[in-house]
Parts: C-alpha cells; sequence; structure tokens
C-alpha cells in the first residue's frame, strides 16, 4: 500500500524470487493458541504451514517472472518498432487496468472464489505470455498484440494481487498474520531486485525467451494452487447486490474508519513524493558525480533496504504500536529526505536513499495486518481496492511532478520541495488524532 517501488504500486502497489525465510525461531513469536483462523486445525509456524508455503512459493515465483517481462516488454517494443514513444505506451498501458479495475476487480473478488479466480487469472496470463513468445519467435509480433496481452495481463495481475492478499487471513493464524505479510512483503522487494536484471539477460538470450519464462513461472503458481487444502474466504450469504452496491458498500466501509482513511490519504501522500523522488534522485546521483554503474548501485542498494525493513517489519510493530509506527515512520522519511536534498557526495544520497526504503515497509506490514484483521471477509476485496485506488492514484502524478520540478528547477531545488512535501505529510501524520488513537489492536 506503501512504500518506495519501482512498480507500483507497487506496487505496491508497488506495489512482487524466494527471499531467505527468517530463521525458525522467528515463528516462535508467534502467540500459541489451540486453533487456527479456521478454528479446527492447531496453529503451526509459518515454515510448517503446508498452504502459506504452497500460496507464497507460487506467488514468488510467478512474480520474479512478471517483474522480468517488465524490462522485456519495452526492450521487445523497442526492438520491434525502434520508437521510445511505443515502449512508454506499451508501458502504460501494461499499468493502465491498475488505475481502472481496482474497485470492479475488488467486489469480483469478494464476491467470486477467490483461490479459483486465482487459478483461472494464472492460466490465462501462462497463454498471454506464451502468445507473445511464440509470436516473437515466429516473427509475427505487431504493436497491437503486444499492447492487447499487456492490457490483458495487467487486468488478470489486478485480480490476482487482490484476491491473494485478501486470502491470507484464512491462511494463517491470527496471530501470524503480521508475520505472513512481513515475507509477502519481502518476496516483493526480492522480486524487484532479482527480477529486474533476470528480464535484460533473458531477453539477451533470445526475444522470446522472458515470456517463455514468465508463462512457465504462472504455472507453478497454478500448481501450488491446486494442492492448496484451506478456503481462501469465509462462508458467504447467498445476497450479493449489484456491483455498484458491493462498491459503494466497500467504500463506505473505509470511509467510517477515520484511521484506515487517515492512513490512506497519507499513503497517498508519500507515493506522491516518492515516484517524484525516483526520478529526482537519479538526477541528483548524477549531478554529485555518481557514474551510470554508481546509480544502478544506489538503487539495487535501495531494494536491499527494501528488503531488510520488509523482515524487520514485525519487530517493530510489536515494539512501537501501530500509531507510533505511522508517525515515526513518516518523520523518518522526512528527515532523510532533508539529508537528500542537502547532499554532497553519492555514497550519502545512497545511504540515505536506502534507509528511506527500509522504512517503507515497516509501516506496510503493521498497516497491512491492521486492515486485514479488523476487516471483515466479505468486504476484504473492496476495501483493499478502496485503498489501492486512493494512494496508489498519486503515482502517476507524482511521475509527472518529477518530470516537471526537474526541468522547471533542477534536481537540488525539486529535493528541496520533496524534502518540505514530506515534513508538512510528517506533521500532518502527528497532530491528526485519527492517527494517534487506533481503534481496536494493530496486530488481531
Amino acid at each position: 500500500m506503501t512504500s518506495p517501488d519501482t512498480r507500483a504500486p507497487a506496487d505496491e502497489q508497488t506495489r512482487p524470487p524466494d527471499p531467505p525465510d527468517p530463521p525458525a525461531p522467528a515463528d516462535a513469536a508467534d502467540p500459541p493458541g489451540p486453533a487456527d483462523a479456521a478454528g479446527t486445525e492447531a496453529v503451526v509456524p509459518l515454515h510448517r504451514n503446508r498452504d502459506f508455503l504452497l500460496l507464497w512459493g507460487g506467488s514468488a515465483v510467478s512474480l520474479l517472472g512478471s517483474t522480468a517481462t517488465t524490462i522485456a516488454y519495452p526492450l521487445l517494443v523497442l526492438a520491434l518498432t525502434g520508437s521510445p514513444f511505443d515502449a512508454g505506451l506499451a508501458g502504460f498501458v501494461a499499468l493502465l487496468p491498475a488505475l481502472l479495475l481496482q474497485l470492479p476487480a475488488g467486489a469480483l473478488v469478494d464476491r467470486w472464489p477467490r483461490r479459483r479466480l486465482m487459478i483461472w487469472c494464472d492460466a490465462l496470463r501462462a497463454l498471454g505470455a506464451a502468445v507473445i513468445a511464440g509470436a516473437a519467435a515466429l516473427d509475427l509480433l505487431s504493436l497491437p498484440l503486444v499492447l492487447v496481452v499487456g492490457f490483458t495481463e495487467g487486468a488478470l495481475t489486478v485480480f490476482h494481487g487482490l484476491a491473494a492478499h485478501a486470502a491470507v487471513p484464512n491462511v494463517v493464524a491470527p496471530g501470524q498474520l503480521s508475520l505472513a505479510l512481513s515475507r509477502n512483503e519481502a518476496r516483493g522487494r526480492g522480486a524487484v531486485m532479482l527480477g529486474t536484471p533476470l528480464g535484460g539477460i533473458l531477453f539477451g538470450l533470445g526475444r522470446a525467451v522472458p515470456f517463455v519464462a514468465d508463462a512457465l513461472t504462472y504455472l507453478v503458481s497454478l500448481t501450488g494452487l491446486l494442492f492448496i487444502r484451506k478456503e481462501f474466504e469465509a462462508e458467504r450469504s447467498a445476497g450479493t447486490g449489484t456491483m455498484r452496491e458491493q462498491v459503494r458498500e466497500g467504500l463506505g466501509w473505509l470511509w467510517k474508519h477515520p484511521f484506515l482513511r487517515t492512513t490512506t490519504l497519507l499513503v497517498a501522500g508519500s507515493n506522491l513524493m516518492f515516484r517524484a523522488l525516483f526520478l529526482v534522485a537519479i538526477v541528483l546521483a548524477t549531478d554529485v558525480g555518481a557514474s551510470s554503474a554508481g546509480v544502478g548501485l544506489m538503487v539495487g542498494v535501495a531494494g536491499a533496504g527494501g528488503l531488510a525493513g520488509s523482515l524487520a517489519a514485525p519487530w517493530f510493530a510489536r515494539r512501537l504500536g501501530l500509531s507510533a509506527l505511522v508517525i515515526a515512520a513518516n518523520w523518518a522519511w522526512a528527515v532523510l529526505m532533508v539529508v537528500i536534498a542537502v547532499s554532497r557526495d553519492p555514497f550519502t544520497l545512497a545511504a540515505a536513499y536506502a534507509a528511506m526504503w527500509f522504512v517503507g515497509p515497516l509501516w506496510n506490514v503493521a498497516l497491512g495486518s491492521y486492515q486485514l484483521g479488523i476487516t471483515p471477509d466479505r468486504l476484504r476485496g473492496r476495501v483493499l481496492a478502496a485503498m489501492s485506488t486512493l494512494s496508489n492514484g498519486a503515482l502517476p502524478i507524482g511521475s509527472l511532478l518529477g518530470g516537471l520540478l526537474l526541468d522547471s528547477a533542477g534536481a537540488r531545488t525539486a529535493a528541496v520541495a520533496l524534502a518540505g512535501w514530506m515534513v508538512l505529510l510528517a506533521v500532518a501524520a502527528s497532530v491528526a488524532r485519527t492517527v494517534r488513537t487506533v481503534p481496536g489492536p494493530a496486530n488481531p
């Protein structure tokens, strides 16, 4: 929902490779209980939870393939047409479903069987990747084909992601939710770190290769889903209502919960800043003497910072509590943004940028576990979709803002402006009564 991401929302947002599992003692921190979320089985540590491992591992593999093709698609279009505009158009079309389809997808995720929906999404995504691979191998590619498949795969990814996130509380025990989400967050960070260079390497082996690999990763995810025993949703009532009524119900539920409403707006504000910062940081790094390789290293180190933050998130959530964590994270970003704005060497800039990426997952995981814990199962898809639409809607604005600031004022002034914006967000988080008072447990 929040945190810097080179996809998005990452994905994020941002919005997701298998990062190394935390050692077994981490699971020992899960509160003991006589039964899991379904109330029928003894609670087992996550590293022995068969259904969670199948869900997590399958998603990790498919996410690695998807991240690789985010690089392969523009390379493919450039090789096909030679037009940077066409490459940008392909990227825009692939991301468009994340802006247009979140709300209706959330309603359908709460209406349809989630595991079956995810299986169909994986099957159709594998088919789409195979079509591109076959067309590339047979020299039958065209820009319209790439755009249609890219949009379709993006739409299916929206459905798959919402269903997977909403399913987690039905697969793990309540006391394990924060740890499960931290591993999901780490999975996403690891995919960005490994999948991006992997896409370029595979494309160098042949135009069709990354898409063949992508299709295979979807089939791995599909196979894992077939062997999961637990249901991904609680028993539902027969009544459904119209699509509009269901979407309105999800938005209304979010609006009636002031803490989630306020933090969603804070997420949107920080997403705007981070999307602008991504471009500003690259230009600023070159201005202070970083080479092209140094810029790439800076981004890679930042990804490692995000992965570390994902694994550390449950520890911080237990010790700070949700309200303090949200406020502290925003102030940490504000201070680090000031450091970036005044940095005069690439090492200070890279360290501050990596630290910002470390902070993001800390409240991503805490806020996510709180939201899933208090949201009724029948509404989880819709509420998550509403929060994602509001928070991720700031991403394209941030991209535009970053370009405008760089063009009109330069990298240094742009960084100062973003630091000022982040200070305002930190002040808002500190004075908002709805943030300082969390209704209910932060980690149910």
